[in-house]
């Protein structure tokens, strides 16, 4: 209070803490913003590789709190201890559809199962050999579980184990993985604090009972946790219902729009879809709003009053389009360039770059969106996006984000044209940006 600034430590994890398209996000980054707020102090808050780490500052004093996904339990320096629990997790064993399901831990042993070193999941399965002697395991020193997930669905091994709450992130990214028992019961997660001046932890305390209380512990805990549908059948049936009964309302200012800045109206009305399923009312947890979902920062750049003006929201959101879209090198040509740009509107233009430069690491070409598609992923795994600039991104989104877009684009493609003959219409995006 003195300082006017509380210090929290975290780890860089979509579990945590990151940097969005709109500024930091993450469950403990959306906690210590609340809880800063009401002591009315600034909030500093900054990443370390791991719990030892977070740990070691705490000890150090360099940071008040450490809101790093701590399981209670955990050893703590001298001088600190636990707050009150804030979520309870649960530790799965995962595997992968359509592979056989394990029940018991005698059959995932017949198979190679692999977990972070000196995780709380390694020290599960260490008390579990207490019981089956012939438990084995690998333990890998340079992962962390959103990568071995991704690894298990790419077969490179059959078996390994997350927290719930990292699976249900995890399993909007990686379809093919779920659940074949849970290894432990609920354990508590909850901040570690600096203890030298109890009044501290008295504030956090009452803090967390305030949450909780008033239900906001829970919203915010299901913003990060509810998971997103893939683009489906059953998503796609939706999307048609949705062009019958909603588009009509907008399609006159997609296209007006369209016109103002040089693109296909078909590419925005797919973009509006992504963002809001054309709810000119909107919110999501971060404050973006509106049909286009603009931040309130972006919005005034752009000269929108209202976001919740549909109008407003559209013409915006295609100014922004062209003005992310300017930023792309220009030798990038199309279709690749407009993916580029869609990519850079969901997860931030300099994640985007962050990409391309794993990209160009692994020998591929950072002016393909083919091959940085597939190295987006990879800034959700710390040993490469603590190798560029901006850190840890939630790299499978932008890649939904283009793919259900594109999705988006190619049923409007076929069901929403325009009126007139044919040689009149105006060209299809699948023309605009040649062959997808």
């Amino acid at each position: 209070m003195r300082s006017g600034e509380l210090r929290v430590v975290t780890r860089n994890l979509p579990s945590t803490y990151y940097l969005g398209a709109s500024g930091p996000q993450g469950p403990e980054f959306d906690l210590a913003s609340r809880f800063a707020a009401e002591l009315g102090v600034r909030l500093f808050i900054y990443s370390v590789p791991n719990v030892g780490d977070a740990l070691r500052e705490l000890e150090s004093r360099r940071a008040h709190i450490a809101a790093a996904g701590l399981t209670r339990g955990l050893r703590l320096p001298a001088e600190t201890g636990f707050g009150p629990p804030y979520q309870q997790v649960k530790e799965h064993l995962i595997y992968r559809q359509r592979e056989p399901r394990p029940r018991t831990i005698e059959q995932a042993n017949e198979g190679h199962i692999e977990v972070i070193t000196g995780s709380s999941h390694a020290a599960t399965l260490n008390q579990m050999r207490l019981v089956h002697p012939n438990l084995a395991w690998v333990e890998n020193p340079a992962a962390e579980t959103e990568e071995l997930l991704f690894r298990l669905s790419r077969r490179e091994f059959d078996y390994t184990v997350a927290d719930s709450n990292e699976f249900a992130i995890g399993r909007a990214f990686h379809p093919e993985i779920r659940i074949a028992f849970d290894l432990s019961g609920g354990k508590p997660l909850a901040w570690a604090v600096d203890t030298r001046d109890p009044s501290l932890l008295r504030r956090v305390t009452a803090f967390y009972s305030s949450l909780k209380a008033e239900g906001r512990l829970a919203a915010i805990l299901a913003t990060y946790y509810a998971g997103a549908e893939r683009f489906d059948y059953i998503q796609s049936r939706v999307f048609m219902e949705h062009i019958a009964t909603r588009l009509p309302q907008y399609r006159h200012w997609f296209k007006e729009a369209a016109t103002e800045v040089g693109v296909d109206w078909r590419l925005l009305a797919a973009m509006g879809y992504q963002e809001s399923h054309w709810d000119p009312l909107a919110t999501s947890h971060t404050g973006v709003r509106g049909l286009m979902m603009l931040t309130e920062q972006t919005a005034r750049s752009l000269g929108v009053i209202d976001r919740l003006d549909p109008r407003e929201s559209i013409f915006g959101g295609a100014r922004y389009f062209v003005s992310i879209r300017s930023q792309i090198p220009k030798r990038i040509v199309e279709p690749d360039r407009t993916w580029f740009t869609l990519a850079a509107y969901n997860v931030g233009f300099g994640h985007l770059e962050d990409a391309r430069v794993l990209t160009q690491m692994h020998g591929k070409n950072p002016d393909s969106w083919s091959d940085v598609r597939e190295h987006l992923p990879l800034l959700t795994q710390q040993k490469w996006y603590s190798r560029v600039r901006r850190g840890y991104a939630r790299g499978w989104e932008p890649v939904r984000f283009v793919d259900n877009i594109r999705s988006y684009i190619d049923i409007l493609d076929w069901v929403a044209t325009d009126s007139g003959p044919p040689a009149q219409r105006e060209s299809s995006v699948s023309a605009q940006l040649q062959d997808r």
